[in-house]
């Protein structure tokens, strides 16, 4: 598995302080759309043809304001939204946004959706904001860290130091979503292992592994904009996140985090057990 850019690397083309505060200032912004939005009444169109998948006016006017925030700051730059077309750039730097990851749960009234800003360099993830703005979380990646940002008061995040599965606390957001040959008996063959299992969260599963809540999820055909912002949340906390092939997850697919590297082999070894 390829590392993360090196800091310096980064550091030496762009100001991470003003990368960190333009994700802060850009989930602002979308809160100020989301939040007068949650719990109401809200229209609902569906994405799918056969299925369902819920995008409102918050994940659209969200990703709206994201994207004026991110072009003031840094107009050259790329940018790879769920909503909007993206908006093409030479530059090495890539802004990969999901407004609202969980918008079933958002339009539940469940508050464990999130807004969601990657930033790579060169392909590779490198910081990255989740934001939980009904509950005033907002968990920050950058410059080597990972920080929950609470009540004024930031705490330096750490993955668990779970190594066995039978100790393991396991997610995925549901698992009918392992629909592929194998992948369900797979998934199944892992929760029989573990201590404790639970669904739902999205993207805040991702952040409570990255502070130390959770140790193990799994997850079958993500999106870019789904992973991007995360990758360096939980590699910055100590964990691993990859796909079930053991490659970068910037660009999704099935994927696999954990706290530590014993956990994510002893999974990973059952998946591909399942999984050709």
């Amino acid at each position: 598995m390829t590392n993360n850019p090196h800091p310096l690397e980064v550091n030496n083309t762009i100001n991470i302080a003003d990368i960190r505060n333009t994700l802060r200032e850009a989930v602002a912004a979308a809160a100020e759309q989301t939040l007068p939005l949650f719990r109401t009444k809200l229209a609902i169109d569906n994405k799918y043809a056969v299925g369902f998948d819920p995008v409102t006016e918050a994940d659209r006017n969200a990703e709206t304001a994201i994207r004026a925030v991110i072009t003031k700051h840094f107009p050259d730059h790329a940018i790879i939204g769920e909503e909007w077309e993206n908006k093409e750039s030479d530059s090495p730097f890539a802004w990969i946004i999901d407004p609202v990851d969980g918008t079933r749960a958002f339009v539940s009234g469940v508050p464990v959706w999130g807004t969601l800003i990657g930033v790579t360099y060169k392909g590779r993830a490198f910081a990255g904001i989740m934001s939980q703005p009904f509950t005033g979380e907002t968990y920050l990646a950058g410059d080597g860290k990972a920080e929950l940002i609470h009540n004024g008061q930031t705490t330096e995040l750490q993955a668990s130091s779970v190594t066995s599965l039978a100790e393991a606390t396991l997610f995925t957001t549901t698992p009918s979503l392992f629909s592929k040959p194998g992948q369900r008996a797979g998934y199944d063959a892992v929760e029989a292992e573990v201590q404790l299992a639970r669904y739902g969260c999205d993207c805040y599963a991702y952040a409570l592994l990255a502070s130390g809540h959770v140790d193990l999820i799994l997850e079958p055909g993500m999106n870019t904009y789904d992973i991007a912002a995360l990758v360096p949340l939980i590699e910055n906390a100590g964990g691993i996140v990859t796909t079930w092939a053991g490659e970068r997850a910037e660009v999704g697919g099935d994927i696999i985090a954990a706290a530590t590297p014993e956990l994510h082999e002893a999974a990973l070894a059952i998946m591909r057990q399942h999984v050709a």
